[in-house]
């Protein structure tokens, strides 16, 4: 969980299009139902497996490509899913690639991420293009959204002052 809190701001580029993270969900491997992880390694989850800072890509609702840094030692499955982002480098592109001008809506939730930084399956297992916060963030934690297993755990966190989040949270401080 810490490591998805310490990712709020900082900056995610995939081929020079991003921004500072604003919003991340923690998945814990072995001890969470909703993590990929949960039941073991896989030829789809094997990225998780890998060293901190790798990619683990997949597609949700085979619609949406999603994004997760992995981010404990290699072989424990334990990742961050991205789930928005402020849109600060190549915003040109991403509005081409989500076909909407709104700069509040171009990374607001883990797939509109995906298809702004044109993420797919080819990323998987790539090193993720990470670097620090260019100041420092609030960050509140509120239960996960958009699973259904173990939704109840406070493991996304937010910077409450971005209105990039894809949802706000009326949660404590983390």
């Amino acid at each position: 969980m810490s490591a998805a809190q310490a990712l709020i701001g900082w900056w995610l580029t995939v081929d020079g299009v991003g921004g500072p993270i604003v919003e991340a969900e923690a998945y814990r491997g072995a001890q969470d139902p909703a993590a990929h992880s949960y039941r073991g390694e896989t030829a789809r989850n094997r990225a998780m497996f890998g060293p901190p800072g790798t990619l683990y890509v997949y597609r949700s609702y085979g619609l949406h490509w999603c994004m997760n840094v992995v981010c404990c030692p290699e072989g424990v499955a334990e990742a961050v899913l991205v789930r928005a982002l402020e849109p600060r480098v190549g915003v040109e592109r991403m509005a081409r690639r989500r076909g909407l001008a709104d700069p509040l809506r171009l990374c607001r939730g883990p797939g509109n991420v995906g298809q702004a930084l044109g993420i797919g399956p080819e990323l998987n297992g790539r090193r993720a293009e990470l670097r620090p916060p260019e100041r420092p963030h609030r960050v509140v934690r509120a239960t996960r959204i958009g699973i259904t297993k173990a939704a109840d755990r406070p493991w996304r966190f937010l910077d409450p002052d971005s209105p990039y989040v894809s949802r706000p949270a009326s949660a404590r401080r983390a």
